[in-house]
């Protein structure tokens, strides 16, 4: 029986969680999603966590942030202030906002703090910094 590689094309199904336990993303509620191996389209340590899977089988593999989505960079926290906001908008901690970069793509914020006259927004992943468990299970290899 085949057993995942580099390069090889993967659907799976996973579930990701925190280290307390919360659920943040699945996907068995819809299609499993579908990569290549070594491409970069998944955080690191979900792609070494498959190699050596084979169709069918489950496994769960923790995530160590460095192999996820980093460290919380401070140089990603902004202060930006209110009058530069749209009108409609209330900040909340927490809240999401999306930021035009100038060649037209989109980058997505989040409200770190609010104050008086000014807003703090975090550019970072919201899964920065976070450790990450996985349950992973291989439905087909290509």
């Amino acid at each position: 029986m085949s057993q995942v590689k580099t390069n090889d094309t993967v659907k799976v199904h996973y579930t990701g969680k925190l280290q307390d336990g919360q659920v943040f993303d699945s996907s068995l509620e819809r299609e499993p999603i579908e990569f290549t191996i070594g491409q970069g389209q998944i955080i690191p340590g979900f792609e070494n966590g498959l190699i050596d899977m084979q169709v069918n089988e489950k496994k769960t593999i923790e995530i160590p942030h460095t192999e996820a989505y980093g460290e919380v960079q401070k140089e990603l926290f902004q202060e930006v202030p209110k009058s530069q906001l749209p009108q409609e908008i209330e900040p909340q901690v927490g809240m999401g906002l999306v930021s035009k970069n100038p060649d037209g793509s989109e980058r997505q914020l989040r409200v770190a703090e609010v104050k008086e006259e000014s807003i703090i927004i975090d550019a970072n992943h919201p899964l920065a910094g976070k450790d990450l468990t996985f349950e992973l299970e291989v439905m087909e290899i290509k």
